[in-house]
């Protein structure tokens, strides 16, 4: 497997906070963060944990893991997490079938960062925290999978029908019988494979979204000894009910501290990724009927409000004494929650969570009096051997893929027209340039209104100049179809749906032909050296 890194201004739609995170931040941004993002220093830190939650959490963790069915690895892991090993910690929402492939770039990273930091020194065990308590059905019911089809592969979105209970924390909704169709056509994408069955074999009617995604996750990273804790049941909240209860008793002191951040990230020219209202609160309160996830909001001194009903803080401490798993954290508490159950050192976190710790260092400061380092992922394109053939043959780089198929088919066409053509377009082009500069500059000179004119008549000059390049592009592409599809492959594969392919197409995909090398692969490349974007040349 061979990789090209490039860097990460080469990428779409990047934010200013993550592109300045990434290259090297300035003064101004490293404030917002733990000085040890930015070296590694973290390795060799300790974060404390009582003595008695450590082990009442692996005790928990070891559970929920030998009902996955790991293997010795992860037991050997959650030994030295007894003994006082500190941990990488990464997460994702509950995806189906596992979600897009950042969720293996993701986990592979926790593992390649937790053994280089052990090799430093210090014992560190890798973590997968599964975001079970979300509850946005829609953004985790569906999944991208290349279907091939002869010797192309189509585009298909493989969904769950909308589930009956909206606004419910997915982890635990049951994937009954909607499941099994939507099995069977990713059969049909995947083909017969070790990593189809093991698929089934977790996505079953009886599974619910969490149990089954953890099943897969810990299966397919079964020999690296990946960790994975769902920490939404009721004694895991017990033992985080520190961070919970100060989310409750300081509510109004970490909302001003949120938007004083907000206001200090806007004034450096980055975003705050969570809006932060004079209402807002850290908390979600789930409907002890229902079911559903409402967000808390700190109406007044001692009054709160969840969809309807109202409560007063003693309400809220109470329910936290008598059923904790229904006060749930948001986007920014959750990483806090997180690092009160777990020795966290470091935490692996994509682009957007990497926004959030800029706000969520406030929180960390009030409730644990430290900062956890946020580490960027490995981000990388897998690229097959007939795509990288194909950009082999027409000298494209990856970046050069990032655009429309219409958009690349043009570029090729512009590249393979006869070279008559070309150098016809190309003296055109030069001195219809040359001249127009040369008559708009004297008519500046004769009269401000007449240049403002010129300049107008110009550009209508120049564009139907482009105009006959498109025209000249279109027709080689009319007559070297090939050209066009190849373009459309390229995009639709490498840049899926206008996006990087990590965010949009399923990791399974890319495990049905090399489920026994690619785990291993991705671990071994998840290095800190190529902080931009990865282009990986599958075997």
């Amino acid at each position: 497997m061979t990789a090209t890194c490039y860097p990460v201004t080469s990428l779409p739609h990047v934010s200013a906070l993550f592109r300045d995170f990434v290259q090297g931040p300035p003064a101004p941004l490293r404030r917002f963060y733990s000085s040890s993002c930015f070296d590694q220093q973290w390795m060799h830190e300790s974060p404390s944990m009582d003595e008695n939650r450590r082990q009442g959490i692996v005790s928990l963790v070891r559970d929920q893991n030998r009902r996955l069915g790991a293997g010795d690895a992860t037991e050997a892991n959650l030994d030295r997490l007894a003994a006082g090993a500190s941990a990488v910690v990464t997460g994702q929402q509950v995806t189906l079938f596992g979600g897009p492939l950042l969720t293996l770039l993701k986990a592979a990273t926790a593992i390649r960062l937790a053994a280089e930091a052990s090799c430093a020194g210090r014992p560190h065990v890798p973590i997968f925290w599964l975001a079970t308590e979300d509850h946005d059905f829609e953004e985790v019911n569906r999944i991208v999978v290349p279907c091939r089809s002869g010797s192309s592969a189509d585009l298909r979105t493989l969904r769950l029908p909308h589930h009956p209970g909206p606004g419910k924390p997915v982890g635990n909704l049951l994937l009954g019988d909607d499941i099994l169709p939507v099995m069977d056509q990713l059969r049909q994408c995947l083909g017969h494979s070790a990593i189809s069955d093991a698929i089934a074999k977790f996505y079953t009617p009886e599974a619910t979204m969490g149990s089954a995604f953890a099943g897969l996750i810990s299966y397919i990273f079964r020999d690296h000894g990946l960790v994975v804790i769902d920490a939404s049941s009721r004694p895991f909240h017990a033992l985080a009910s520190s961070t919970l209860r100060a989310a409750i008793e300081h509510a109004e002191e970490f909302q001003q501290a949120l938007r004083k951040r907000s206001r200090e990230l806007e004034e450096y020219g980055y975003h705050a990724q969570v809006l932060v209202s004079e209402s807002s609160s850290l908390l979600f309160l789930v409907d002890e009927t229902s079911g559903v996830r409402h967000a808390l909001k700190k109406t007044s001194r001692n009054a709160w409000s969840a969809a309807s009903r109202k409560y007063d803080t003693s309400d809220l401490l109470s329910i936290l004494e008598n059923a904790p798993e229904r006060i749930s954290p948001n986007a920014l508490l959750r990483p806090v929650m997180q690092d009160t159950l777990l020795p966290t050192a470091a935490y692996v976190g994509g682009p957007a969570e990497i926004a959030y710790f800029a706000q969520s260092q406030v929180i960390y400061q009030h409730v644990l009096g430290r900062n956890t380092a946020v580490l960027p992922r490995f981000s990388a394109t897998l690229i097959e051997p007939r795509l990288a053939r194909l950009l082999e043959h027409y000298q494209l780089t990856l970046p050069d893929v990032f655009t429309s198929g219409e958009a690349l088919a043009q570029r090729l066409g512009a590249r393979f027209m006869p070279v008559e053509a070309k150098q016809k377009l190309s003296a055109a082009g030069n001195t219809l340039d040359q001249e127009l500069k040369a008559l708009t500059e004297w008519m500046h000179e004769q009269d401000a209104a007449l240049g403002h004119a010129a300049d107008i008549a110009a550009s209508k000059m120049l564009y139907q100049m482009n105009r006959l390049r498109r025209l000249s592009a279109n027709f080689t592409l009319k007559r070297n179809e090939r050209l066009r599809r190849n373009a459309d492959a390229l995009c639709h594969h490498l840049f899926p749906h206008g996006d990087l392919q990590e965010r949009a197409l399923a990791g399974v995909f890319f495990l049905a032909e090399l489920q026994s090398v690619l785990p291993e692969a991705l671990v071994g490349q998840a290095l800190p050296g190529c902080s931009g974007h990865c282009a990986l040349k599958l075997p």
